[in-house]
């Protein structure tokens, strides 16, 4: 069986995937949900460089896993695919969930699909913090009312920083066993970065009819999607 260790994108912690974690587990894997340092639970903590990677790594460590699955959701992808390189072979395989995809020395800011200065510019209006979305935010994705107040309340404000740092590769994430879940309600088509590493042979495209957050809309046709990449 393989350890699935699941990041959330930005504002949200471990608690993103509480109604994922059965089905992993049900199938007999081991289940690994992680909060970044500066959200949830781990607010306090400070963000610099790199730290979001680091995180995702030293539990990796600290708990000896190999046949490692790494999801990471949203903005995580771009920690997570970093970090997804520095695990060799303990890495399985690495799930992007309608996630961002790092390029060496680009960041979240960066490539912001409303152009960097308009994120930059919400950062700055909040004290070096993205606030999180409020519940009208979260219409048109599939969530229903009792979903979206859950998720409104496990969200809290993101570290800026994270969102500012460079990613460091010191290969392609094309070499690298992949599965992107792409979530239509979000938009019918991967962003074009995606669409060039899904061209090779080692990625492949799943996807879901439902919007940008599916541990909470779709939490158990999530979980089998994860339980069947361990099949490659």
């Amino acid at each position: 069986m393989s350890d699935f260790v699941l990041v959330a994108g930005a504002w949200l912690g471990a608690s993103a995937w509480e109604d994922v974690v059965p089905g992993l587990r049900a199938a007999g894997h081991g289940v690994h949900p992680v909060t970044l340092s500066g959200v949830g639970e781990k607010r306090e903590e400070p963000v610099g460089r790199q730290t979001h990677v680091t995180d995702i790594v030293d539990e990796v460590d600290r708990l000896g896993l190999r046949d490692v699955v790494l999801v990471g959701h949203s903005y995580s992808g771009i920690p997570v695919g970093q970090a997804a390189e520095r695990l060799g072979d303990r890495l399985a395989r690495v799930v992007f969930v309608d996630a961002s995809v790092p390029a060496d020395g680009e960041s979240f800011v960066s490539a912001w699909w409303q152009g960097p200065a308009a994120l930059e510019a919400q950062l700055a209006g909040n004290g070096g913090w993205w606030a999180p979305p409020a519940a009208p935010d979260f219409e048109g994705q599939g969530l229903s009312d009792a979903q979206t107040a859950r998720i409104v309340s496990d969200c809290t404000p993101h570290p800026g920083a994270s969102l500012s740092d460079r990613a460091v590769l010191s290969g392609g994430l094309g070499k690298l066993p992949a599965t992107y879940i792409k979530c239509l309600l979000d938009g019918p088509e991967p962003s074009d970065d995606v669409a060039a590493l899904l061209t090779g042979e080692r990625w492949e495209l799943v996807t879901m009819d439902t919007g940008h957050w599916p541990m909470y809309s779709r939490p158990d046709e999530l979980a089998g999607i994860l339980n069947g990449t361990v099949a490659h």
